[in-house]
């Protein structure tokens, strides 16, 4: 059974000829997520504006299976299969009123409206200054989030998209990201380490990996209740994070060289996650006075 997102993407595709650039294809879902009231794909800002890892994925994807045949600048569709119809009616008018709107821009053309019209997505872009006015230009710098207070925070990708996690990265102006997973293995697509450390050097951010303040994975197997969770961290406090002052100390340093730090984990909630507890641990610390915030 194909996830739904695939047939919008295919659909897309399919409204425009069958055939697409890799950059327009960007753009152009980009701009349908606009007009869905549930959207099938987030985007974050990148080098050309707004991109979604996820479609980037699903291509693989659709490639693997025959829907699609790629090349070094475009996607195309190898049979068309109706994808279009197979849409619920507010998606598919999403996707015709794009078509309607901008079946005949090119790529430059497609940059250039989403940059306009979205200046957030254009802020990590290599070319803006190039394509854009002196004043659009004006427009996207406004948007650079641009915060000098020293803040640690926390923050769980449960229930995030990759592009969401990061866009709260962004939007906070976090400069480096700090994995205390004891395993940074994740069965959610994209926050394994090798993918996160990929995108934060794409967007400027400092990953590290702080093994030595993670839980054994063979402890968290009976999690059911919030007093499960108590019960666990008391142990890390008492036997394991009293331990691990140098992992602190890492922390700390990083706080004084980059100012704006995330710790990070799984779960949503820092009460069901090990991070709060090395918070917690920081906040305690005599002469720390570094605000904490979860995100």
């Amino acid at each position: 059974m194909m996830f739904y997102r695939r047939k919008v993407l295919l659909a897309v595709l399919e409204c425009f000829g069958g055939q697409l650039s890799k950059l327009s294809l960007q753009k152009i879902l980009f701009l349908v997520s606009r007009h869905q009231r549930a959207r099938s794909f987030d985007f974050l800002p990148y080098h050309y504006g707004c991109y979604s890892y996820q479609i980037a994925w699903d291509i693989s994807a659709l490639h693997k299976y025959g829907y699609i045949c790629e090349s070094e600048t475009q996607y195309e569709l190898v049979n068309q299969h109706g994808f279009t119809s197979q849409l619920k009616p507010e998606d598919k008018s999403a996707v015709l009123h794009v078509f309607r709107t901008y079946g005949g821009f090119s790529s430059d053309e497609l940059i250039k409206e989403t940059y306009v019209n979205y200046p957030y997505y254009a802020i990590k872009s290599r070319i803006a200054d190039r394509v854009l006015t002196t004043a659009q230009y004006q427009q996207v710098q406004q948007q650079v989030p641009r915060k000098e207070a020293q803040t640690l925070f926390t923050m769980g990708y449960e229930g995030l998209s990759l592009e969401q996690y990061f866009n709260k990265l962004i939007i906070n102006d976090v400069k480096v990201l700090c994995d205390v997973r004891r395993n940074p293995l994740s069965q959610k697509v994209g926050f394994s380490k090798g993918t996160l450390q990929k995108v934060c050097d794409a967007l400027d951010i400092v990953y590290v990996h702080l093994p030595e303040l993670g839980i054994e994975s063979s402890k968290r197997q009976s999690l059911h209740t919030q007093r499960d969770y108590d019960e666990l961290f008391a142990d890390y406090e008492a036997n394991h994070l009293v331990h691990q002052g140098a992992g602190l100390d890492k922390i700390e340093k990083l706080l004084a060289d980059y100012g704006r730090v995330t710790l990070t984990c799984f779960e949503a909630s820092h009460c069901q996650c090990h991070r709060g507890r090395v918070a917690h641990a920081l906040v305690n610390r005599p002469n720390f006075d570094v605000p904490l915030k979860h995100l």
